[in-house]
């Protein structure tokens, strides 16, 4: 497949250009053209004169062709790349003094270059915490209830007890949130404090990074990282050539170019002046537009004179360069935002209990305030003798009212007392047991090591620790291809030259290329390849025309990229490996393949690069180059040869590529290329066509002059550039193509499959050609041979509209036909191109791709851009409530992992994009399997039950306390002490629910990971649903009834007080929540024990302690009752009979209606009695939603 990467950076020009044999490249030109021109290209023979710029400005002005972005262009638009292309306006520009500080920060002074990646200060941290805090409105509600609370006339609780609970909430969410930037304070201090050699005085001196100032000049030498963002004014080299390493910035390791402007590299530092305009701060990595004043003239800045702060220098020994954005306003600080914030589903279900709940409560709360009233009404005349009603003072002279307000306010403050009494009805502790089992989830994932990348020496990481337990509800998987589900490393595997297959080497041997002997040392490439043996006899011995132009394709290979070849030590001192880098991993594995087959590439310098050919160094001189992009889809170079002759070489995308070639000269050439390139991409290979031709002299010279005039032009110099090259790629003999192999990741097939098995749909979204992404997807066991393919390749909305209603038609046709079963179902797999979704997406026709889609077990989606990755993740987001989760390794896969609910970035070769971007990131695309089947899983069991159980043992609790405002004259007192209600959700009953989330395992990894189809729990929410949450609704009632009314008969003729019963009551409930919780432990271990156990006695600790304090109401009350006999029956009665509905239901659905857990559950624990294998464990589903 053709590379779908930038394959080079231009290098400098001269000022003064000389004739081809001694030429040196033009002035550093910034990245070349934005857009091809349409198809029909004018042929322009060796006679033809080049345009002139004139004719080329006009040309530019023309409508342009506009195919869908590429792979690692998506992230790196052209027209960003690019210098100066219009003028910048003074209002919207940034003027730099160089050398000259006071000048540039006046009138208005820029920011220093400290960074500041905290979120709060000592004086803001009170404020902003809690206002971010309260952004969730349960803690609104705690807060309106514990004002509500200072109210006399409904004074509940005593002011500190409630106010506590939401104190402690906020408290300890407030000290995490503390601790984290904290963090991130020590983490700036350390950065701020390092030190660079800035220009002081005529000198360099010494100066921490945070004081640097814009406009300052600043020395940078190798391997140090760069302070701020520099426009480059002088290098080591002396054509202005830097190196830089990217791999703070973006995660890529290979090294990029960079140049200081020739006007500048001979002024002295501190003689050094000039003025620099250019745009205001922004995001755009790639992209910088300026121009420089430098002796009253002005000359453009374009990406590749800016090196940016973050990314090191390699393999030059320093540079100079001016500061001209510092701190904040650096583009790496500007794009230093934190991973995205999404909610999990659980979380939103939640809430829907949460207003049943609220419901429930204004229910009780209305059911005692109307009997309130009604017993005021009916009591009205004897109220002045009771102590608690008495309407009138009689302490003074004078009758006055007392605490009596009237009926009507009676109810109203019965109403609002009964809301504050029966507030934990919805448990504001829940939230924070959420994050702490999250916390707590995450720590296993991180440290689970079966997703531990030895590749990379990289764990898991958990970016996003709200949504864990949506990795357990996943119905739809969107992956990219490459780098994702292949290796991105590239492999050059066979080539078709002059017509000819040499895929022999597919198959072959690795073969050691003879070494090379430069100064008295041996040189060979780092890495080997497969050569075909025929190929390379005719390269070496062979003569005539065929062997000319197999020579010509493999120096095509060698000289048109931006490799720089490294030298790396090995244990023999007379011995070193060539490692050739590069911004493109296709780049690297063409010139090995290159070097492989006698053409090695063993030196470059910004104007000439040396080849070792078959032992023979050559020299060839780069005169100039055009750089791939995204619309053009090829690259050229123009070569001075060591024979004088001057030679145009060109490498891109097929689709590009025969564009531009002249079949009138070798059709049958033509032909046998296209038919081979079909074979190479039905193998999977990615798929380079290489041409060149022969430029006369004065066709070179018009294309320098041409050349040079645009790309010093100040303004439309991307459309200028475009021009050239448009008009210089013409016309071309076609030389070969060749074949590059990305790898399958270890493991993917068998990834695909057990997600398949476990009820998840896989759809692949690649920018590569279809051939291509079809070949993967019987590699990857993603398609196979049973399947019937659907293929819609349209060019107009009428033609997607009639191919999608006959799609339609086949499934409907299909769904009629196949048996119910669904393993004997006809499989369909969609493959659809990106033109195809240009006039599907945002229109009426979505709606039939969404039928069409859903209809197949795989989606193929090829030649997609960023943006349609997004739009086919939303199509399925939108019209179902199913989970989608999104997976990719480059930044076009950001838009994509942001849209899906689960967004998983992978540490690959293409930078840290995705990871930035992403909810999780991981090394391998096969760690998805124990991810969601395993990890998952846990998660949304662990996290349902607990919900679950906090709302259930909350209303237990507050169902109890109901029951006795109905026998105390609804006056809203309750027997239970104020302190154990509110220790009743922070210490009585928390940890052990908090414990059994992180640590309880409903199944084994094993099992899971043997049965994937156990996964569809969570798929069809059988651990959380409306119907779980009513019928624990229901058990809480009778568990209250047995709790209060047990009590209650037992001593209601007894001189017991109030106190006494609350204690009992207090402790009946703990005790009753946790064997309930007990029961449904599955995995117990000795923190669980201590946990369960540990709250039963902490709670009767606390309750004897409460009792023991003369202070407070009800001293001593615990030690009247619990000496009894008749207390320790009671609590022994409550357990029995509370627990009967749920031990009944417990074993009524395990032994007569199992489900799938429970089968496999069973499995494990007695072991395959029956030998059951994973194919004919009968499998059922339960508990639907």
């Amino acid at each position: 497949m053709a590379s779908n990467r930038p394959l080079l950076i231009p290098s400098p020009p001269p000022d003064q250009p000389t004739a081809p044999e001694d030429a040196k490249l033009p002035d550093p030109i910034p990245s070349p053209i934005l857009r091809s021109f349409p198809s029909q290209r004018r042929s322009m023979s060796s006679r033809d004169a080049l345009p002139s710029l004139a004719e080329l400005m006009s040309s530019s002005k023309r409508g342009f062709s506009v195919e869908n972005s590429d792979r690692k262009n998506s992230r790196r638009s052209n027209s960003e790349r690019l210098g100066s292309q219009k003028e910048i306006a003074d209002e919207e520009a940034r003027f730099i003094y160089i050398n000259d500080v006071s000048r540039t920060n006046g009138p208005v002074k820029f920011p220093n270059n400290s960074i500041r990646t905290t979120k709060y200060s000592i004086l803001t941290f009170l404020p902003r915490n809690l206002f971010e805090q309260f952004h969730r409105v349960a803690y609104v509600y705690f807060l309106v209830l514990a004002a509500l609370n200072q109210v006399p006339q409904l004074g509940v609780f005593s002011p500190v007890a409630s106010v506590l609970p939401l104190a402690f909430v906020l408290g300890v969410t407030a000290v995490k949130d503390a601790y984290e930037d904290w963090r991130r304070h020590q983490s700036d201090s350390t950065e701020n404090s390092r030190g660079a050699a800035v220009l002081i005085d005529g000198e360099f001196k010494h100066k921490r990074w945070k004081d640097i100032q814009v406009g300052e000049l600043i020395r940078v030498t190798a391997n140090e990282t760069l302070p701020c963002d520099m426009v480059l004014l002088a290098t080591s080299d002396p054509t202005g050539v830097a190196y830089i390493q990217t791999i703070n910035l973006d995660g890529e390791s290979n090294l990029k170019t960079r140049y200081a402007k020739q006007e500048t590299l001979s002024i002295p530092p501190q003689s050094m002046s000039g003025l620099i305009k250019c745009e205001k701060p922004n995001r755009n990595i790639y992209g910088f537009q300026a121009n420089i004043e430098v002796d009253r003239k002005r000359f453009s800045l374009g990406p590749s004179n800016i090196v940016l702060r973050g990314c090191e220098i390699k393999n030059t020994r320093w540079v100079i360069g001016v500061a001209v954005y510092t701190g904040k306003d650096t583009k790496v600080m500007l794009n230093n935002s934190g991973a995205p914030s999404k909610r999990s589903r659980l979380e939103a279900h939640m809430n829907r209990e949460t207003i049943l709940l609220a419901i429930a409560l204004a229910l009780l709360c209305s059911i005692v305030s109307l009997l309130a009233g009604l017993w005021l009404h009916r009591h009205r005349d004897a109220l002045d003798e009771m102590p608690y009603y008495r309407k009138k003072d009689y302490s003074g002279p004078d009758k006055d009212n007392y605490k009596w307000y009237g009926e009507g306010w009676g109810v109203v403050f019965s109403f609002m007392s009964s809301v504050i009494l029966f507030q934990i009805m919805i448990p504001i502790s829940l939230y924070i047991s959420m994050e702490l089992v999250r916390l707590g989830q995450a720590f296993f994932m991180v440290q689970d090591k079966g997703m531990f990348d030895e590749r990379t020496n990289s764990r898991f990481q958990c970016r996003a620790l709200n949504i864990n337990e949506d990795l357990g509800q996943i119905k739809y998987v969107f992956s990219d291809k490459t780098g994702t589900l292949t290796e991105n490393k590239m492999e050059f595997k066979c080539a078709t030259v002059c017509g000819t297959d040499y895929s022999n080497g597919i198959d072959g041997d690795v073969i050691e290329r003879p070494p090379v002997t430069v100064d008295g040392v041996t040189l060979r490439p780092k890495t080997n390849i497969k050569v075909d043996p025929e190929l390379q006899s005719l390269l070496r011995d062979g003569v005539g025309r065929k062997a000319d132009g197999a020579r010509d394709f493999f120096l095509a290979l060698a000289t048109c990229n931006t490799i720089v070849p490294i030298l790396v030590d090995t244990p023999e001192q007379e011995m070193k490996l060539i490692d050739y880098q590069g911004e493109s991993p296709d780049e690297q594995a063409l010139v090995y393949a290159a070097a492989a087959y006698g053409f090695m590439l063993i030196e470059r310098t910004s104007g000439h690069i040396i080849i070792d050919v078959f032992g023979d160094k050559q020299r060839f001189d780069v005169l100039g180059l055009h750089e791939f992009d995204s619309d053009r889809k090829r690259m050229s170079v123009i070569i001075g040869c060591p024979d004088k002759t001057v030679k145009l070489f060109v490498k891109g995308a097929d689709s590009s590529m025969f564009g531009v070639i002249n079949k009138s000269l070798n059709l049958d050439i033509v032909r046998a290329t296209e038919t081979h390139l079909h074979n190479y991409s039905s193998l999977g290979l990615r798929t380079l066509v290489i041409g060149m031709r022969e430029l006369s002299k004065i066709e070179f010279e018009e294309w320098q002059s041409t050349y040079e005039r645009a790309s010093t032009a100040l303004f439309g110099r991307a459309g200028l550039l475009r021009a050239v090259a448009t008009n210089i790629e013409c016309n071309l003999h076609i030389l070969g193509a060749s074949g590059i192999e990305d790898k399958l990741q270890q493991g993917v097939p068998e990834a695909i499959e057990s997600l398949r098995q476990a009820g998840i749909k896989v759809w692949v979204l690649t920018g590569d050609k279809q051939e291509t992404a079809i070949s993967i997807g019987y590699s990857c066991k993603l398609l196979s041979n049973e399947m019937t393919q659907i293929v819609i390749n349209s060019h107009s909305k009428e033609s997607c509209r009639k191919n999608l209603e006959d799609a339609i038609a086949m499934c409907n046709k299909f769904s009629t036909i196949s048996p119910a079963s669904q393993n004997d179902a006809v499989s369909l797999a969609l493959i659809i191109d990106g033109n195809s979704l240009v006039y599907i997406l945002e229109t009426e026709l979505e709606k039939e791709l969404f039928r069409v889609a859903t209809g197949c077990n795989v989606v193929l989606c090829c030649r997609v851009a960023p943006l349609q990755k997004a739009g086919i993740v939303a199509l399925i987001k939108n019209r179902t409530d199913d989970m989608t989760l999104a997976i990719g390794d480059g930044a076009n896969d950001v838009s994509m992992i942001q849209m899906a609910d689960v967004g998983i970035g992978i540490s690959g070769q293409e930078g840290r994009q995705a990871v930035m971007a992403s909810d999780f990131a991981m090394g391998q695309f096969r760690f998805l399997v124990p991810l969601l089947l395993v990890h998952g899983h846990w998660n949304y069991q662990r996290m349902g039950y607990m919900i679950l159980y906090n709302f259930y043992r909350n209303a237990v609790f507050v169902f109890v306390l109901f029951w006795y405002v109905l026998y105390t004259a609804f006056s809203l007192t309750t027997a239970v002490t104020e302190w154990s209600s509110v220790l009743f959700s922070v210490i009585y009953t928390a940890a052990p629910t908090i414990v059994v989330g992180i640590l309880d395992k409903d199944l084994s990894r094993k099992t899971l990971l043997e049965y994937p189809a156990l996964y569809g729990a969570g798929q069809r929410e059988e651990k959380y649903n409306l119907k779980l949450f009513i019928l624990t609704m229901l058990d809480t009632v009778w568990q209250s009834l047995a709790i209060f009314f047990i009590p209650y008969l037992a001593y209601r003729h007894s001189t017991i007080d109030g106190s006494s019963l609350g204690d009992l009551w207090t402790l009946a409930v703990v005790i009753l929540v946790n064997i309930h919780l007990a029961m449904d432990i599955i995995r117990w271990n000795w923190i669980t024990h201590a946990s369960v156990w540990g709250c039963i006695v902490a709670t009767a600790i606390c309750v004897i302690i409460i009792d023991s304090i003369w202070l407070l109401p009800g001293y001593w009350a615990i030690y009247h009752i619990m000496g009894t006999g008749l207390f320790w029956l009671c609590l022994l009665s409550i357990m029995v009979v509370g627990m009967i509905p749920h031990f009944a239901t417990k074993a009524f659905t395990e032994y007569v209606m199992p489900s799938d857990i429970q089968i496999a559950r069973e499995l494990e624990k007695f072991g395959n009695v029956n030998g059951a294998t994973p194919t004919n464990i009968p499998m059922r589903t339960f508990s639907q939603p």
